[in-house]
């Protein structure tokens, strides 16, 4: 039954204007009749003409934009949907078209059948850059090893998982590329799905490599001090 199954899509944009009207109406056509949802985009401070063209259009009255005030990052941009969804289940996705909204019913359908806390997906055919792919491949492997959340794609955006489990872990910068590790160190049951990765076709990447790389490392040391102190207070 449709109605019990209500999800809260949350999108970060940084200057995509080119990809995500496209991007709404291909979640439009998947899920529109299938399952009760809202999507709230987080504008984080985009300097292109996105809320112009916003202005434009007659989108659906279950859209909702979330303005930063200033550039915020993913992370922030991704609680600050979290704080204004409706929703107790929350599907996160990635702004520039490469995340494929025909996956979203099948990560929704694993979540409520099965009653996973987080249900993550994995992109097992990434169309990104050779140089982006192994550094992201290094990364993942080595905070695979430390944290031990067996995740290989921590770094894929579209995910559902349990608003209310999420809140009771502190915020950081950079808490979205760690879900799977804390989800695990608060005793949750947790799934990784393969999903469908598509080249991005307009705009550019928003992330470097050797700052993020760097970046990870230091929340590594961050993510592992959360975990003590989250397995002290059990």
């Amino acid at each position: 039954n449709i109605s019990f199954r209500q999800i809260s899509i949350i999108i970060p944009i940084y200057n995509e204007v080119e990809n995500i009207f496209l991007l709404l109406e291909e979640i439009k056509l998947y899920l529109d009749k299938k399952i009760q949802y809202e999507i709230l985009i987080v504008n984080d401070n985009s300097q292109d003409n996105f809320l112009v063209e916003y202005e434009k259009l007659d989108l659906s009255k279950n859209i909702n934009i979330i303005n930063n005030i200033s550039n915020l990052g993913q992370s922030k941009s991704i609680q600050n949907g979290i704080m204004h969804s409706k929703y107790d289940n929350i599907v996160t996705m990635d702004g520039d078209g490469q995340n494929h909204p025909k996956d979203i019913l099948s990560l929704v359908n694993e979540y409520f059948e099965n009653n996973y806390a987080l249900v993550s997906g994995i992109r097992k055919k990434r169309k990104d850059s050779f140089i982006k792919k192994i550094s992201s491949k290094i990364a993942n492997k080595f905070r695979s090893i430390i944290l031990k959340d067996n995740c290989p794609d921590t770094g894929c955006g579209l995910k559902i998982f349990n608003k209310n489990i999420f809140l009771k872990i502190p915020y950081f910068n950079g808490i979205h590329r760690f879900i799977p590790a804390l989800f695990l160190s608060l005793n949750q049951k947790i799934l990784y799905k393969s999903v469908d990765h598509r080249h991005r076709i307009r705009g550019i990447s928003k992330y470097g490599t050797l700052d993020r790389m760097l970046k990870g490392l230091i929340d590594i040391v961050r993510v592992l001090l959360i975990i003590r102190k989250i397995k002290r207070n059990d």
